[in-house]
């Protein structure tokens, strides 16, 4: 199966878990932030991803306990600069706002400053009309009416 579709079934059969986490991490709904689902990263298909912020959230069930390809797989990530975090299913369910707050606090931690703003200012007209803008001719010689 070639890995698209792939993709597209895990979208399509995500767990209760999967569902109720992604309603919370959806349309920049937490923080404000923007998370894909059951993204492909190189080999491997993550839960949900922050490119941002490089953060990969999974949802796991029993049979990811111990995991040697789950061990495998996060070797990986990690070495591509991903913060793997990992809840069981249950801890979801039954927890969820501790489950979303740590995310949030590893989205925070791990994303970037956004840069300072430039200096206000701007020579001698600056702040002398502060309510107009200033208009350009649309051709170069004409002046607007």
């Amino acid at each position: 199966m070639p890995k698209h579709d792939f993709v597209k079934s895990l979208r399509q059969n995500m767990t209760d878990a999967e569902n109720l986490l992604w309603r919370h991490l959806r349309a920049h709904r937490l923080g404000g932030v923007k998370f894909r689902r059951q993204q492909a990263i190189g080999p491997y298909v993550v839960d949900f991803v922050h490119f941002g912020a490089r953060v990969v959230v999974e949802a796991d069930g029993g049979q990811h306990n111990e995991s040697l390809p789950d061990e495998t797989r996060d070797a990986w990530l990690t070495a591509q600069g991903f913060r793997i975090m990992r809840f069981w299913n249950n801890d979801i369910l039954t927890d969820t706002a501790a489950v979303l707050e740590a995310v949030m606090a590893e989205v925070e931690r791990a994303s970037p400053s956004p840069p300072a703003p430039p200096p206000q200012g701007g020579g001698e007209q600056a702040g002398k009309w502060p309510h107009c803008r200033q208009r350009r001719a649309r051709w170069p010689g004409r002046a607007l009416l």
